[in-house]
């Protein structure tokens, strides 16, 4: 898969981090998804803690009907110490090796992790698609910041995610009666397609089924390794 470009170098000290996601934050737009999707794709990632190397993977799927099309499962350093809000230049690269990894090239690629839903409004899923140069969206299991009314009791139900007077993401229930998921949009996506897309891809459990497969791909190379 293509790499939109270098954008910065990630084995940092903490100021430069905090300062990159500043720089950065202002760089990610919000628009509604293409009309036309045909490939999501969804990422996940674990340490190996034996190796103290990162197993990310990447999943593509055939949309709506999620049909498996891709999967791929790298290792790479984790070349960042573990720190709250700046868990992407931990994470980051393992991921780009991953997507950079796969032949397809997905019209939407899911994290599970933030998006907007951040304190400095560049979660995971809005710096890896400043990098990879394509919509992505967010859809956590569970919140980070913000204060929200609890969603409806059905499928599709959904309250807004909100911080100092900004809707940052949607709480979204993507099955009835069970947790909601924390979804924001990452980059080149609006509130409403973020909901859409996610709630599109639940299509037999809680979890959409891009972050979902990946997860299950991460856990069976930790389990082999």
């Amino acid at each position: 898969m293509r790499i939109a470009g270098h954008l910065h170098d990630w084995d940092v000290d903490y100021r430069t981090a905090r300062r990159l996601q500043e720089k950065m934050a202002r760089r990610v737009l919000m628009c509604p998804l293409p009309k036309t999707i045909r490939l999501v794709a969804g990422a996940d990632m674990a340490i190996d803690r034996l190796r103290d190397k990162f197993i990310a993977a990447v999943v593509v799927l055939r949309y709506p009907d999620m049909e498996p099309v891709e999967e791929v499962v790298v290792r790479a350093p984790a070349v960042f110490p573990y720190i709250p809000g700046l868990l992407t230049f931990r994470e980051g690269p393992a991921v780009l090796a991953a997507m950079h990894s796969i032949r397809s090239e997905p019209d939407v690629v899911m994290f599970d992790g933030q998006g907007l839903a951040h304190p400095r409004r560049l979660g995971l899923a809005s710096h890896m698609g400043l990098w990879l140069g394509r919509p992505t969206v967010g859809a956590a299991k569970s919140r980070l910041i913000g204060e929200h009314r609890d969603p409806g009791p059905n499928r599709g139900n959904w309250a807004r995610l909100m911080d100092r007077g900004e809707q940052i993401g949607s709480v979204l229930r993507t099955r009835a009666g069970v947790r909601p998921l924390y979804v924001s949009p990452g980059h080149l996506c609006d509130h409403a397609g973020a909901r859409r897309i996610v709630l599109n891809c639940c299509v037999r459990y809680r979890l959409p089924e891009p972050t979902r497969q990946a997860h299950a791909a991460v856990k069976r190379a930790r389990g082999g390794s």
